[in-house]
């Protein structure tokens, strides 16, 4: 509306104009169109559980420990548990499932198989991951990048309830010291829980040197492993050697955080073979906080840096070859320097081995002979 102010000029006609509306508020089919729905759209639905407070349909969970306390071993046991619809570990009623595997670090003729075999695991129902195509080539699968093609694949496995994914650093590109990038590595593997309406287990380390500390705080690389995992369980080896090992609920978002089961690691024959494979057999329960039960394990005294990488990687290797990249992804979260491993590999004799061919080879380190539990 026009206005008109008196001065010393004589009198000034001003006209005021409304704003134009913001550029920001104009839609183009650049913005992103925000959902919204009531809360009158949803149905409320209780967390369906593969094993009770331990395992969730749907739901992403970490295993988490220092190398040489089973975590594989313990993940590859209840896929055996499962696919033959056997008890769980606590005596919960189990119903028969498929599992799918994928292990950047062990193999599956000469480590994964025999384990699953001899914990009992029926075959039929567990696959593994064994690579990717992409333009007509095969290559190593990557959970960094193939996690959309594993989604898909995996849909047209009967019955699957739970996904192994080891290591799940793998799934970080970046620094998986930072919370951003690891959010964004792990988000996949969020949705894929979500899409196949499974159980997704990804297994990691427990920091180097970190006794005494939260044990949630423990885990390896960014906060974020953590906090996107809805349940985090712990291995733990306990100072007295003739004692089980425990696995220990160090968090919980959907029931318990507290409690645990005591284990042991031993050889086991692989049926229809004339060798054994290492398996796990289950103790008590124990009640407790995860601080609490995590109190009786074993202080590192390993003694000097290169002491330290000598033993660490002696301890990464003992049950085979593993990946150079995931080595050094396993160093750096253990505060181990690359030079350091190297000088170690050359100390303990360590070889270079090439696994697959071609371009799409992927190196791996292997200890000069064979060191595996029986």
């Amino acid at each position: 509306m026009p206005r008109e102010i008196a001065g010393p000029a004589g009198t000034v006609r001003f006209v005021e104009f409304a704003p134009a509306p913001a550029a920001a508020a104009m839609p183009s089919a650049e913005t992103p169109q925000v959902e919204l729905l009531p809360a009158t759209a949803f149905t409320p639905e209780a967390t369906r559980w593969l094993w009770p407070h331990w395992l969730a349909r749907g739901k992403f969970h970490l295993l988490a420990g220092a190398p040489g306390t089973g975590k594989t071993t313990i993940a590859l046991t209840l896929a055996a548990t499962l696919s033959r619809g056997a008890n769980w570990p606590d005596g919960a009623a189990n119903a028969a499932g498929g599992v799918l595997i994928w292990s950047g670090e062990d193999g599956i003729e000469d480590t994964l198989l025999p384990r699953l075999l001899a914990a009992g695991g029926v075959a039929a129902r567990v696959h593994f991951v064994v690579g990717a195509r992409a333009h007509g080539r095969v290559r190593p699968f990557d959970p960094a990048s193939d996690m959309e093609g594993l989604a898909e694949a995996a849909g047209g496995i009967e019955g699957l309830r739970l996904v192994i994914l080891d290591p799940v650093v793998s799934a970080v590109t970046g620094d998986s010291h930072k919370n951003t990038e690891t959010r964004r590595g792990l988000q996949p593997i969020v949705d894929l829980a979500a899409r196949l309406d499974c159980a997704v287990l990804g297994i990691t380390h427990l920091s180097k040197n970190s006794r005494g500390r939260e044990p949630l705080d423990r885990v390896t690389g960014s906060v974020a492993f953590g906090a996107l995992a809805r349940v985090v369980l712990a291995t733990v080896k306990p100072a007295d050697d003739a004692a089980p090992r425990r696995l220990v609920r160090t968090k919980s978002n959907l029931g318990p955080d507290n409690g645990g089961l005591e284990y042991r690691l031993h050889g086991a024959p692989v049926p229809g073979r004339d060798f054994h494979a290492q398996r796990v057999d289950w103790g008590q329960l124990l009640a407790g906080s995860a601080r609490e039960l995590m109190a009786v394990e074993v202080a590192d005294e390993t003694g000097g840096a290169q002491g330290k990488a000598v033993a660490f990687l002696q301890e990464m290797l003992r049950e085979g070859p593993v990946a150079a990249r995931d080595l050094r992804a396993a160093a750096q979260a253990h505060g181990h320097r690359w030079r350091s491993l190297e000088r170690a590999k050359e100390e303990l004799g360590v070889r270079a081995i090439k696994r697959g061919f071609g371009l799409g080879g992927t190196w791996a380190w292997q200890l000069p002979t064979p060191n595996r539990p029986t």
